[in-house]
């Protein structure tokens, strides 16, 4: 698979330019499709200065091919990788349209982060090379990418995609089930959830909640997984921790209604300024650096 030498991914925000930029420094030829003019524009630049940031060796953009014309992006594809709005008949009417411009081998995938795989390529007429591909953000520093098969995927994708990702120095995992959110996020939203809640029902202040974290089993979490900690702990001990706590844990099926209310006032989080906390543009660039400084750090221990 690491012979491949034609990946195509849609969108080129976020996600996908950061996608396009770690196949193409794999050696890999990227067609990058996207409807804005601006985003292909830039395109090339961002991918670049993303390479000087991380310090590594430039060249690799020129592998990039942007383009606001869908057909030439997935023209000769061998995989698709499609990072567009999280909105399923957004993806669903942008595979109909990839699926009648390659041909039957070419693997399908989608970058969703929580939509099951199977709806979104339920129209499909050739299924079993669909699958799904969730990578994190920033997709050049955060190794994970979930590789989500669905009953009608076949073993030779899974192979195959799994082979793709980890020649290009990705840390792929199988997600053997399509459930909403996968693996990850199913983990990161169940701790959103009590944090919220343990703010709502007035237990502590957000910012007690963020330092309990960093300041506490967070800073473990880099090299100690939860199951991993169970058996440092003891399954014995954790069955007596849990039938003490977990009956009082959130719950609650649906959203927070300390979140929705909080977004029904306009309280966005740093889009509006206001959220769990007041931002400032200098804080809220302050706090992105930080994010990014550690990951790279993350990931430079990583190589070692």
């Amino acid at each position: 698979m690491s012979a491949l030498q034609r990946i195509a991914v849609l969108g080129a925000g976020l996600m996908g330019h950061g996608i396009a930029q770690v196949f193409a420094a794999a050696g890999h030829e990227v067609g990058v499709y996207d409807p804005s003019e601006p985003s292909i524009q830039s395109l090339r630049l961002r991918i670049r200065d993303n390479l000087k940031t991380l310090e590594c060796p430039s060249g690799a953009e020129a592998r990039v091919h942007g383009t606001t014309s869908l057909a030439a992006a997935v023209a000769g594809a061998d995989v698709v990788i499609e990072a567009a709005l999280e909105d399923l008949a957004v993806k669903q009417r942008l595979f109909a349209e990839v699926e009648a411009l390659v041909p039957v081998q070419t693997i399908l995938a989608s970058n969703t982060s929580v939509i099951p795989i199977t709806a979104i390529m339920a129209k499909l007429t050739h299924r079993a090379r669909s699958i799904g591909a969730h990578w994190w953000n920033p997709p050049f520093l955060i190794p994970l990418v979930e590789v989500i098969g669905t009953v009608d995927t076949s073993a030779a994708t899974i192979e195959t995609m799994m082979a793709l990702l980890k020649a290009a120095g990705k840390t792929p995992v199988h997600v053997k089930k399509d459930v909403p959110g996968f693996i990850g996020n199913r983990m990161q939203h169940a701790l959103w959830r009590e944090a919220i809640a343990l703010v709502a029902q007035g237990i502590c202040t957000a910012e007690d909640v963020d330092t309990v974290v960093k300041a506490s089993f967070g800073r473990r979490l880099g090299v100690l997984g939860p199951l991993e900690n169970v058996d440092l702990v003891g399954t014995d001990l954790t069955l007596a921790i849990h039938r003490n706590v977990l009956p009082a844990i959130d719950s609650t099926p649906d959203a927070s209604p300390a979140l929705a209310s909080m977004v029904e006032a306009g309280r966005f989080g740093m889009k509006s300024n206001q959220g769990f906390y007041n931002w400032t543009e200098p804080q809220k660039a302050n706090l992105r650096a930080r994010v990014f400084a550690e990951l790279k750090r993350a990931a430079a221990a990583d190589d070692h």
